[in-house]
């Protein structure tokens, strides 16, 4: 059905895609190509929402040159009108004559609608080159579209004998400079960094992005379930930062944290508490967190979290990836990875993981990491 042709120009697709890989969100990753008689005569990929679609800026530069030529896009062409016209419009005038594309757009004002609509209009559409490739550039969209919550990436930094820092608490610095580096690129392709109180109030974050350039810096989120923590913190003198507190405790208000936090420009925002746990929890309902960030347009956040909060997220299912920086240190007693996880019988209960790219960085190494399915140990499996 493809030929080896097709496959390089959808490759360059997907390059021209990752271009806006801090950029897009919310909006997904996509790149174009348009070929006239094996040779490429317009290439496009989208930057930023609101500006022009991939399809949009090939078509642009290949002017008349278009006609009866083949566009290679990496998602469906939309057919709806947004903040842009519809990419199936600017195709058919341009006179393309075939649309290769990757994969059928999971957005449900889209899904399926475009390929239809060109189909018929008289062009031939192709569709499924390269599709897991065209996915994965945009895993937190697909997540987002078709489950309704975001894409959770753990970052964790650790020593050998996985310690992420001493008994007292310090951790900085567990890794290099190499490895925190990297860490920013990755902070800088989230649409969020998240973190909890016991992290906030020990380190003294900022989330922000230091190492990279970017239009669209990611949203900074504290996790503060009783809204107690301190305006005046380091981390609300920077743009972009948002508070999830339990509802109850943004009702009570205690000490006029609430006020406070939006006169900084602080957005906060409150949710139920976990099910099954007393009425006066501190445990936020992760899973409503996870659609929250959702509705507000996240695609991919990344959860820089101490080991209680990251075992919550473990146990409830909401690690889809983990990012494992390990120095070459053991640090002996000290505070592991993942706490307040249920109890296990075997080793054959415990979470298994597939190391999805593992190299070495500075002079430790990065591995990735993503749970195999029906592996996590929820909490209604004791």
């Amino acid at each position: 059905m493809f030929s080896a042709a097709d496959g390089q120009w959808m490759s360059e697709a997907l390059a021209l895609a990752a271009k806006g890989l801090y950029t897009t969100a919310p909006n997904p990753r996509v790149g174009c190509l348009i070929v006239q008689s094996g040779r490429v005569v317009g290439r496009g990929w989208h930057e930023r929402a609101g500006e022009a679609h991939a399809e949009a800026r090939a078509l642009a530069e290949a002017g008349s040159r278009a006609k009866g030529a083949t566009a290679y896009v990496t998602l469906e062409p939309c057919a709806h009108i947004g903040r842009t016209g519809p990419c199936t419009q600017a195709l058919l005038k341009s006179g393309i004559s075939t649309v290769v594309a990757s994969v059928e757009d999971p957005n449900p004002a889209v899904a399926g609608k475009g390929f239809e609509q060109l189909r018929a209009s008289g062009i031939a559409v192709r569709v499924g080159l390269l599709a897991q490739e065209a996915e994965e550039i945009n895993r937190g969209f697909f997540m987002r579209m078709r489950e309704g919550r975001s894409w959770m990436r753990l970052k964790s930094a650790a020593s050998l004998d996985g310690r992420t820092a001493l008994p007292n608490g310090s951790s900085q610095w567990i890794t290099d400079a190499v490895c925190r580096a990297d860490g920013h690129h990755w902070r800088a392709q989230s649409c969020a960094v998240l973190t909890g109180m016991g992290t906030f109030e020990r380190d003294q974050p900022l989330l922000t992005v230091r190492e990279v350039e970017t239009s669209r810096p990611p949203w900074r989120i504290l996790l503060c379930p009783r809204l107690d923590c301190d305006p005046d913190a380091p981390f609300f003198r920077h743009e972009r930062a948002m508070v999830f507190c339990l509802d109850a405790a943004r009702s009570a208000n205690i000490g006029g944290v609430l006020e406070r936090l939006e006169g900084r420009g602080v957005s906060v925002e409150s949710l139920p508490p976990a099910t099954g746990v007393s009425a006066g929890s501190r445990r936020i309902d992760l899973q409503a967190l996870a659609q929250r960030l959702a509705a507000l347009g996240m695609n991919e956040v990344q959860l820089e979290v101490g080991s209680r909060l990251a075992g919550g997220f473990l146990r409830d299912g909401l690690i889809d990836e983990w990012l494992l920086y390990q120095a070459p240190v053991v640090l002996g007693n000290g505070m592991g990875l993942f706490d307040d996880l249920p109890s296990l019988e075997g080793p054959n209960q415990a979470p298994r993981w597939r190391l999805i790219d593992q190299r070495r960085l500075g002079d430790g190494f990065v591995s990735m990491l993503r749970p195999q399915l029906d592996s996590t140990p929820r909490s209604d499996r004791g």
